[in-house]
């Protein structure tokens, strides 16, 4: 079968983008092996956030005495909150249908693994299919790291994780990147034992100092233990308990292993040789700034490509994509700033440069650093954890990087972007209207903070 564009997968790069050039009179057959909607329906952002949520709740009944309010006894239904998971993914799921169904009968939905077979041309569940663009959504999947002894114990990823319905008495988690530090936390606030393991100095490694460093006193407090700066070298034990050899220290066990060490993309079976696609040393699909692959005609958005892995990213390939097919264009995959957040309680968001980053790249930056518990509604809300900084460049006074730890941070780090988007200076911030009390109020203060403000402002 010949048709005018054919997408594989259904993530959040190819479900919009397969829609809308049907919608715009294309031919379009878009294919899907598992589950409707891609890692972040079905195993990321949806089922996580929904249980990450259900684990705020518990923390907030426990905790409620420090604000006056006495809860009693909380306990938390695992199964109530997997059902709920599954509901939620299940809703998300059906939109995605909905979605590809306004688009029929120019869309196509073919169920089934697809590969290449030969330039541009694909086999999907035993039928051959040709088109004149083609275009790689098949995302990533979480990385296996090669420790000695690993394939021979039961362990969880983050896939098989959520659907737990009893409790894990004592969660080992190898990684403490966002993944491992949001799992990590929601299966102690549904009161699991948690221990996080991981080789970097510190949470979140790539990240501002300050910002790790806030969010393992919370952790700490919290009772999480952290083995940082340590490498595992083994792994032991069978159905009812797990230990981890380190390559210092003592062995530590625990009932279950969470791996959450990165994701790698799932390219491996998708006959990229045989369309002359070519593959870097960890399996992603080079793209240049247009997202064109070696293969002409073949395009790849989303997980399978090297940079940030987030659905916004990804969501925003399709828009760059789709305008760039359309012969419009004019924006590329290096012309944005993609803002990130951990969904840890309190957050961690940045975007731009890290203060590490921007001096690498010879940039001499005026910083600030404020205590998110200067804000008067964190103080109002107990809620003053964390910590937020902010780097300008002193010539121009545009922003290039900011971090804040703390409630709502998630929100908070969009106050940046369309002052960098736009290019202008951070006195656009400065000189603003905030609401009081707000934590956004707080974030201008860091602002002000900045020698060259602080004299304009008191």
């Amino acid at each position: 079968m010949h048709v005018d564009v054919i997408v594989i997968g259904t993530g959040q790069a190819g479900v919009p983008l397969a829609a809308r050039l049907a919608e715009a009179g294309r031919r379009v057959v878009i294919a899907e092996r598992k589950a409707l909607g891609g890692t972040c329906v079905n195993y990321g952002c949806t089922p996580t956030k929904t249980m990450v949520a259900s684990a705020h709740a518990a923390h907030v009944a426990r905790t409620a005495g420090r604000l006056g309010v006495k809860a009693g006894t909380v306990t938390v239904d695992m199964a109530a909150v997997v059902r709920r998971k599954d509901r939620i993914v299940r809703q998300w799921r059906d939109g995605v249908r909905k979605r590809l169904g306004k688009a029929a009968p120019r869309l196509t939905l073919v169920r089934g693994h697809a590969r290449f077979v030969g330039p541009r041309r694909l086999e999907i569940a035993g039928e051959r299919y040709e088109a004149g663009i083609v275009v790689v959504d098949v995302g990533a999947r979480p990385a296996v790291p090669p420790v000695p002894g690993l394939d021979g114990v039961p362990w969880l990823d983050n896939t098989r994780a959520m659907p737990l319905r009893r409790l894990p008495a004592h969660l080992l988690v190898l990684g403490g990147g966002y993944i491992g530090c949001e799992f990590a936390q929601m299966f102690r606030r549904f009161g699991a034992r948690v221990t996080v393991v991981d080789r970097a100095e510190h949470l979140l490694a790539t990240e501002e100092p300050e910002a790790s460093a806030a969010l393992e006193e919370v952790f700490r407090d919290e009772g999480i233990r952290l083995l940082l700066k340590a490498t595992v070298a083994s792994v032991s034990g069978g159905a009812r308990a797990v230990t981890l050899g380190l390559d210092r220290g003592r062995p530590v066990s625990g009932s279950h292993l969470l791996v959450a060490v990165g994701r790698r993309p799932n390219t491996g079976d998708l006959g990229a040789e045989a369309a002359g696609i070519r593959l870097d040393a960890n399996g992603y699909i080079e793209v240049d700034e247009r997202y064109r692959t070696s293969a002409e005609g073949v395009y790849a958005v989303g997980d399978c490509t090297p940079g940030p892995q987030f659905t916004h990213a990804a969501w925003d390939d399709h828009r760059i994509l789709f305008d760039l097919l359309q012969g419009r264009g004019t924006r590329t995959r290096n012309d944005r700033l993609i803002p990130i957040t951990a969904f840890t309680d309190p957050q961690v968001a940045r975007i731009g440069l890290t203060e590490r980053d921007a001096r690498a790249r010879g940039h001499t930056p005026a910083t600030a650093t404020m205590a998110f518990g200067e804000i008067a509604r964190a103080v109002e809300t107990d809620q003053t954890a964390g910590t937020m900084k902010i780097l300008l460049d002193p010539q121009t006074e545009k922003v290039l990087g900011a971090s804040i730890v703390g409630a709502e941070a998630g929100e908070l780090i969009h106050i940046f972007a369309p002052v960098m988007a736009a290019g202008v200076s951070a006195r656009a911030i400065v000189d603003g209207e905030y609401v009081h009390p707000t934590f956004a109020e707080g974030v201008q203060s860091l602002v002000r903070s900045l020698p060259r403000y602080a004299m304009d402002h008191g």
